[in-house]
């Protein structure tokens, strides 16, 4: 259960409608929503002392905050994500919006890249905010591939293909990976890379991992028939190999060596284990998605929010996204539903172009 499902459970009907009206208030006005205001709206007819009690509670629980002390209140960063997640009404999308992006992207008889510019202006035109528009990931030989950290939690992969173009994804990468790490998960990566797809790449790595798997295999079996080692969580990624009787290796120089070669197998093994995981993080996401103030690293400073929706070729393969950049107080009942048809459309159109 998720901390903002958790309040929720903890909130009554009326706690619920007086968070879900002043949310609502915010985000139509931008200003802090009273008290007073409330009696009119809420269902049941309550006294304005009660709702400030009750808006009290949802600020002490961290839903709400008073800009100033006479003030009303309005949403946190929580609180907003609560909304969204629980209490948003999404409403269907309106016909003049769709009216708008059907017609502007009608006129588009161009390539992809003349579509995508088409998006862009649409999405800004119709939200009346920042439109952003990721072009389908390029599937072409490779002749260079650098993992750079950016945080803790962020980094960036820098692919250059053979053709001359380059491409800048960002991911987050595996808890504890250090910058050198990732220098050396590069260095390994390029020995490979040359005239190879990103694709045909994983598909190479997985083939070096299963190869080392059994050559782990095979000298484990030696060393565990002989009773000298014994397997722990044999096929887990923390997986051990216990070593028994270390007194009798100094009498069996050939154990020792096999034992040096299997260590060494596994730190080869882990290295391209994480190489693969590297790869497979460029291809995440599904689904509308809303990022909201500085739960993403782009637009913390900003104070904005994010509503992306990925879409797809005719294979139904991820290839691209379409989103629109705002103010934390963004319509989102009417924002998310123009931005997923906008994704579905230009899905069509790209399958519709192959």
């Amino acid at each position: 259960m998720t901390e903002a499902s958790e309040l929720l459970s903890q909130m009554n009907d009326r706690s619920r409608e007086v968070f879900r009206r002043v949310v609502e208030g915010y985000l139509t006005s931008g200003d802090p929503v009273g008290s007073r205001s409330l009696t009119r709206t809420l269902s049941e007819k309550v006294s304005a002392a009660t709702i400030r009690n009750v808006m009290q509670d949802l600020e002490f629980l961290g839903l709400l905050d008073s800009p100033h002390v006479s003030a009303g209140r309005i949403p946190t960063q929580l609180g907003l994500r609560m909304f969204v997640d629980s209490l948003l009404e999404v409403r269907d999308l309106d016909h003049h919006d769709r009216e708008k992006l059907d017609a502007t992207l009608g006129r588009n008889a161009g390539d992809v890249s003349g579509l995508l510019d088409a998006v862009g202006s649409a999405l800004s035109g119709v939200t009346h905010g920042a439109s952003l528009v990721l072009s389908p990931k390029h599937e072409a030989p490779l002749k260079h591939i650098e993992f750079v950290s950016l945080a803790r939690d962020r980094a960036l992969v820098v692919i250059v293909f053979a053709d001359g173009h380059v491409e800048n994804r960002v991911f987050t990468p595996p808890p504890g990976l250090t910058p050198s790490a990732m220098r050396e998960a590069a260095n390994f990566t390029n020995a490979l890379v040359e005239g190879r797809t990103l694709s045909e790449l994983r598909k190479t790595m997985q083939s070096e991992i299963s190869r080392r798997r059994r050559e782990i295999d095979g000298l484990a079996a030696d060393l565990i028939d002989a009773g000298i080692a014994v397997w722990d969580g044999q096929g887990d990624s923390a997986e051990r190999l216990i070593v028994r009787g270390r007194a009798n290796l100094l009498e069996e120089d050939s154990a020792q060596e096999e034992l040096d070669r299997i260590r060494s197998l596994f730190d080869d093994l882990e290295r391209k284990r994480d190489i693969a995981e590297f790869l497979e993080l460029a291809d995440e996401g599904e689904g509308v998605r809303i990022f909201i103030g500085s739960e993403n690293k782009l637009f913390s400073l900003s104070g904005s929010s994010l509503v992306v929706s990925p879409y797809m070729n005719a294979d139904r393969k991820i290839i691209g996204a379409v989103g629109v950049i705002g103010p934390t107080r963004l319509n989102y009942g009417r924002i998310v539903p123009i931005v997923d048809y906008t994704a579905q459309l230009v899905g069509r159109m790209i399958a519709d172009r192959s």
